[in-house]
């Protein structure tokens, strides 16, 4: 069912006391009774300035929605595919095709295809995207990011694999649907900590080391690795496009940035300090032995401008948040720093917030804002009601099945802004 407001959640508050200016969310169902929720995405889809959702629905369903904001943070279903069997799960948003709209492209996770589903700049006529096969044979396919990898100022991709020990990316050579993208090696036959195959599992894009073009983030659970890989292009062997039978003009090489943690998932790039360079925000924990607070963490790593000299600082937002899966960061309380969003999967499933109070050496306040919602999984940060404030987006599997999101309503006391509901 599409839902609308139900009540006013007050978090919950889980560390130091709440100070003044913290603020309230409320708590809003978009969708129900999926099949297998695994997988969301946020951008602007049909063009008229707010910000719509992705997602996707498997083992069942196998659809991927799209849902029509109408500016206030109420939501419409639509689909972008029906009957697509074998898991569609996490997608990025991109012009793929340089038409000036958003299109969507996803991993299916058993069979390793990665879909390109093409806007066609009227996404609310009801009509199914047309439906691109990229590639095949990356078994296992899990998460994936778009950018410009080869800076050849076009949309490649690339992905993690779910028991696949590998990252990839595919090279855009031209247009998308004219004989497939190549695929090409990152790194694969990643080992675990018992020498048996890691899965791998976030695979983002950022400038790390601030030469101009975009670098990758992965971790690898089972390895205790939080790695980037740095972009190096090689000489290209022909002018652009460059055939597929010919080597990609990118080199990766690989550098750690943590490998002492157990179970890193979920993060991203970010710049938490504000000095210009790209940190890291990771989610922690997801398999890991319950109750080992060293284990299930919310924390950042600093990049210190020499990010390939080594491991990199670490500095911890949350200790003992059991299972963590995925975080994300955004200025949550508008005071100028970036606060922290994430997920548990297990025991009991969460979604918090962490407040920045913007000092080094004072703690992030925990704030709870759904427990007990078993399987949360991905998460997002976006303005949904055009309120000028950052609210929070997350779905959750297994026996949950549902997309929700919490309206940020601001400090207590304050007058809502003429787009909230």
């Amino acid at each position: 069912m599409i839902g609308v407001a139900i009540a006013v959640v007050t978090a919950i508050i889980l560390a130091s006391p709440l100070r003044a200016q913290a603020p309230r969310f409320s708590e809003h169902l978009i969708q129900d009774g999926y099949t297998y929720t695994y997988g969301v995405g946020a951008g602007d889809l049909d063009g008229d300035g707010d910000v719509d959702l992705t997602s996707a629905d498997a083992f069942g369903h196998d659809s991927l929605y799209w849902f029509q904001n109408d500016g206030t943070g109420k939501f419409t279903k639509l689909f972008i595919q029906k009957d697509d069997p074998e898991r569609l799960e996490r997608h990025a948003l991109g012009d793929v095709d340089a038409d000036g709209d958003l299109d969507v492209v996803i991993v299916k996770n058993l069979h390793g295809d990665l879909l390109w589903f093409r806007n066609n700049g009227t996404p609310q006529d009801g009509r199914l995207w047309q439906r691109v096969v990229l590639t095949q044979g990356m078994p296992y396919a899990y998460d994936v990011v778009l950018g410009d990898l080869d800076g050849d100022g076009d949309l490649d991709a690339a992905a993690s694999g779910w028991k696949g020990s590998h990252f990839y990316w595919f090279e855009n050579t031209g247009w998308p649907g004219r004989g497939g993208w190549p695929r090409h090696r990152i790194e694969s036959s990643i080992r675990g900590r018992d020498n048996g195959p890691s899965r791998t599992r976030t695979m983002r894009a950022g400038d790390f080391d601030r030469d101009g073009d975009l670098d990758l983030l992965g971790t690898a659970p089972e390895a205790d690795l939080i790695i980037w890989y740095e972009n190096r292009r090689a000489a290209p062997s022909a002018e652009p496009p460059w055939p597929p039978s010919k080597p990609a003009p990118v080199i990766w090489t690989r550098h750690v940035v943590d490998d002492r943690t157990r179970y890193p998932i979920h993060g991203q790039p970010v710049d938490m300090d504000s000095d210009g360079d790209l940190d890291i925000l990771m989610a922690m924990g997801m398999h890991g032995k319950p109750g080992d607070a060293t284990t299930h963490q919310v924390a950042w790593y600093e990049n210190n401008g020499t990010p390939a000299a080594g491991a990199w600082p670490k500095h911890l937002i949350r200790d003992g948040f059991q299972d963590a899966f995925e975080v994300v960061a955004g200025d949550l309380d508008g005071d100028g720093d970036l606060d922290a969003a994430a997920t548990s999967w297990r025991t009991p499933g969460r979604v918090a917030w962490f407040r920045n109070h913007g000092r080094q050496d004072e703690p992030w306040t925990m704030h709870l804002l759904k427990e007990d919602w078993r399987s949360a999984n991905q998460i997002l940060i976006a303005d949904l009601d055009g309120n000028g404030r950052l609210d929070i987006v997350a779905c959750a599997e297994k026996s949950t099945q549902e997309l929700r999101w919490w309206r940020n309503q601001g400090p207590p006391g304050r007058p809502q802004a003429s787009g909230s509901r």
